[in-house]
């Protein structure tokens, strides 16, 4: 019986981890502090279209980039596979709703969350972001960004509390132990790549691009 109790506290752990040190972080579209780059975390695609939760962090992006609280988007997701490009998918839909072309960079090599921090950092040189993504989701994001030397603040897109919503709480009690295993490691993302520029052209006003 005791041992239970104990692997259940150690199993909580993590996720106690991320609550308290990214409570002070978490903010709304009209109200989360500006900063020149906001990066949108990718969540699947239904027919190569985002899907609905997908849209609705891209939908806040472009608040956030209407509002002036971002100058720049980087968008990154999963493109592993030919049939299967998130962050092209994610572009689209952003220039589609007014978000200049040039203002958003793709990174294809987005696999898992600790990736697209790493890399956001590592490769396209972001320093301070506001990140966009649901509220089960972004405290690990931004825990994950903040170890990857990103100052960064989050904004938790609201979602109607459906299938979809609880099965992503419970799979962020799983996903902190390995949010913390990378935090404190820091292990190389499973594709590094080059030192890309897009992000400066972006804020720049010039063309950006990204990483395939």
């Amino acid at each position: 019986m005791q041992g239970g109790v104990l692997v259940c506290v150690l199993a909580l752990l993590p996720a106690t981890w991320l609550r308290l040190s990214t409570d002070d972080r978490i903010h709304t579209v009209a109200d989360v502090p500006s900063a020149p780059v906001g990066v949108v975390f990718g969540a699947g695609l239904w027919n190569g279209e985002p899907s609905p939760y997908l849209a609705h962090r891209l939908d806040a992006a472009v608040r956030l980039y209407r509002d002036g609280r971002v100058r720049a988007l980087l968008v990154t997701g999963d493109n592993s596979r030919h049939d299967y490009d998130e962050p092209d998918a994610m572009r689209a839909y952003l220039v589609k709703r007014g978000v200049p072309d040039r203002r958003i960079v793709s990174d294809f090599a987005g696999f898992d969350t600790w990736d697209s921090c790493s890399r956001a950092r590592r490769v396209f040189g972001v320093h301070k972001a506001v990140l966009v993504s649901q509220g089960f989701h972004v405290r690990r994001a931004l825990a994950l960004c903040g170890a990857a030397g990103i100052d960064a603040y989050g904004v938790a897109v609201d979602e109607p509390h459906d299938m979809t919503w609880y099965f992503g709480g419970t799979r962020e009690v799983v996903a902190a132990g390995k949010a913390a295993l990378d935090a404190a490691f820091e292990p190389d993302p499973h594709f590094l790549g080059p030192r890309e520029r897009g992000i400066e052209r972006a804020l720049a006003g010039r063309g950006a691009s990204g990483s395939r």
